[in-house]
């Protein structure tokens, strides 16, 4: 009872507006009531719990994100992604979805995403007859890509809340990130495949090819950055801690000397913003460390395990409720908290329906994707409706089409079927 009426406290909190941190500093005085906990000592361990090196990685990619933003390296990206995939009507869409999936394999956030993809193209796209709301919910689901495209600070976050590797989950992911790709793009052509273009334009062979090299030629600095990062990673050469300092000490100078878009003055913005992210993140996690700790001397995943199993006695049931209670959950918290909270308490009742802990990472993953843009928080989709000036009214029923038809049968094929979120983890060796 005492850990519903602390989780329904952080869901009343954040609904009226109080700030998250604070929310989940009433969680964890409500806990410590409830139960009877010295909430002085667990402080402590909450404390050493964030004193991870694994930990260090969330700054280091968040700043490599806001460097991007403000070097011109996401710029450079779109511009190539946008020759390569054409400036058709369908082509633009399809542009700003690739986008977003490349530009998360970089930064591992979906807000830095929205504010360098959008900012770029949605002018454009509605040059070429996109409607503003409709560009502005594709553009919302398809940043969402940086919590599934590796390196994610949604997958450090559960691994480390969950005592995983950070690789096997960072491949869980690529699965269904690259179907909800695939997946979005094909939604897209047929949504506007009929649809007259005003700049409708056929470039020819030659023009094609020298649009894909001189923009991929403007791009490599930028292109190099997921090789370095996701190579080293999965070939060995440094651990995901030291290729996030990899990342920044290499976005920098290509900032400074290449796109020579960034200065000082940029740099301490970006360096102010991650530490803000930071700083938000990590009192968080204190928070949900000193909760979890409470959780499992008052066997609340035990209890939650037994009672899951007397109502539902069947596994695809279980998973299905699973699901459902994780969307809800985002519907109202964002994907820090969802993460830091739900995942170590839900974490028990999947491994003893016999889910892999690396493949529930995948099932979070794609859970959080519809509920960061579903109302009443739906952080994301009001950041796009900020972007592409229009009002959340407007772009609730294409977003809801995206998430039906997109975003749900992803989340679905991945709770459903294990080996999109195991074969890669399994093949490089990460679980058996």
């Amino acid at each position: 009872m005492g850990a519903l009426l602390a989780i329904a406290a952080v869901v009343v909190l954040m609904m009226i507006g109080v700030p998250v941190v604070f929310s989940f500093a009433a969680m964890t005085m409500i806990l410590s009531f409830a139960y009877d906990v010295d909430i002085s000592s667990l402080m402590t361990t909450g404390f050493w719990s964030v004193n991870s090196i694994i930990l260090l990685a969330l700054p280091l990619f968040v700043m490599t994100g806001y460097l991007m933003q403000s070097g011109g390296m996401a710029a450079r990206l779109v511009h190539f992604v946008e020759a390569l995939v054409g400036k058709s009507r369908t082509g633009m869409g399809s542009s700003m979805v690739v986008a977003c999936g490349v530009f998360g394999a970089i930064s591992g956030t979906a807000s830095a995403a929205v504010a360098s993809i959008g900012t770029i193209m949605i002018g454009p796209m509605e040059k070429h007859g996109y409607p503003r709301e409709y560009t502005s919910a594709l553009l919302g689901i398809s940043s969402l890509l940086g919590l599934l495209i590796p390196p994610s600070i949604t997958m450090i976050l559960y691994a480390v809340v969950t005592r995983q590797s950070v690789a096997a989950c960072f491949l869980a992911t690529i699965g269904p990130g690259i179907l909800l790709i695939i997946t979005l793009c094909f939604i897209n052509w047929l949504k506007m495949r009929h649809n007259p273009d005003p700049e409708a334009r056929t470039l020819t062979f030659q023009e094609r090819v020298t649009a894909i090299g001189d923009n991929g030629w403007k791009a490599i600095p930028a292109l190099m950055l997921p090789v370095i990062i996701l190579g080293g990673i999965y070939g060995g050469v440094f651990t995901p801690t030291e290729a996030a300092a990899v990342a920044v000490t290499y976005a920098i100078p290509v900032g400074l000397f290449v796109y020579r878009e960034l200065d000082f003055k940029k740099i301490i913005a970006c360096l102010v913003d991650a530490a803000a992210t930071t700083g938000v993140i990590m009192v968080i996690l204190v928070f949900s460390f000193v909760a979890s700790r409470i959780f499992t001397f008052e066997r609340v995943p035990q209890e939650l395990t037994e009672l899951l199993m007397d109502l539902f006695q069947d596994k695809l049931l279980i998973l299905l409720v699973v699901n459902i209670f994780l969307i809800l959950l985002g519907m109202i918290m964002d994907d820090v908290s969802v993460v830091a909270i739900i995942s170590p308490l839900l974490l028990p009742v999947m491994v003893n329906i016999g889910v892999d802990p690396v493949h529930f990472a995948a099932i979070v993953g794609t859970s959080v994707v519809i509920g960061c843009n579903s109302p009443p928080m739906a952080p994301i989709l009001f950041m796009t409706c900020r972007i592409g000036k229009v009002g959340m009214s407007q772009v609730m029923r294409p977003a809801l089409g995206f998430m039906a038809f997109a975003a749900l049968p992803v989340m679905l094929v991945t709770t459903y079927w294990p080996p999109l979120a195991l074969y890669l983890p399994k093949a490089f060796g990460y679980i058996n």
